[in-house]
């Protein structure tokens, strides 16, 4: 069977098996620590990181926008989650990169190193000016998704595509340590409500991570 190489905490991972969950695709997951960089696991990506989708027939495909646009070329019967128009899905792929990019340097990838990476570390102590950072920097990024949401349906247009999972997976991660400042973007909140009430996104939320305790709202679509 297929198989996806993943890490709880990896944004990129959340975004492809959303995806392929959306898709309706069988797979089993293979859980990777990217940052042990085990030899076998540089051997199917040198890059040392996740997502990694291997087939059946040996084929791997690694990276993240690769991978995006992998599923929705060989996989268009099901669910269309880039969109048919030009204009959409430039927009689809823009925001994807925003939260892949931007949204990773200023806050998840920020709050993934100081709450999870350092217990893997050794003599590594949390750094709280880095989480306050990240914590205002994210203030920024409800307030688009509020100024997006306000004037679309969904982020990119009329429907659910690869930018909501993009931005789902990125701020699943934070949420999960209770880091979203829900109440005072409550419209940023009513469209996170409506992705996690996807069962796609169920899946993921109800996943259980050894040595880490979730935020009690974490996995309630009505928070």
């Amino acid at each position: 069977m297929r198989q996806l190489y993943h890490y709880w905490f990896s944004p990129g991972s959340r975004k492809i098996r959303l995806a392929m969950l959306e898709k309706e695709l069988d797979f089993n997951l293979v859980l990777e620590v990217p940052w042990e960089r085990r030899h076998e696991f540089l051997i199917l990506n040198p890059a040392g990181s996740v997502p990694i989708i291997v087939e059946e027939s040996g084929n791997r495909i690694c990276g993240n926008h690769a991978l995006m646009e992998y599923l929705n070329e060989n996989f268009p019967s099901t669910i269309d989650l880039i969109g048919e128009d030009p204009d959409v899905r430039a927009e689809v792929r823009r925001l994807s990169e925003w939260f892949d990019d931007k949204f990773s340097k200023e806050v998840s990838s920020l709050v993934i190193k100081e709450k999870v990476k350092k217990r893997f570390y050794k003599d590594s102590n949390t750094e709280a000016s880095v989480i306050r950072f990240a914590n205002q920097n994210i203030k920024h990024h409800l307030q688009y998704i509020k100024y997006l949401t306000d004037r679309r349906n969904w982020l990119a247009g009329p429907n659910f595509s690869f930018a909501d999972i993009s931005a789902a997976a990125h701020i699943s991660c934070v949420d999960y340590f209770g880091d979203v400042p829900w109440d005072k973007y409550p419209e940023a909140r009513d469209w996170y409500a409506r992705v996690k009430s996807r069962p796609s996104m169920q899946n993921i939320l109800k996943d259980k991570v050894a040595g880490f305790v979730a935020a009690k709202h974490y996995q309630n679509p009505d928070f």
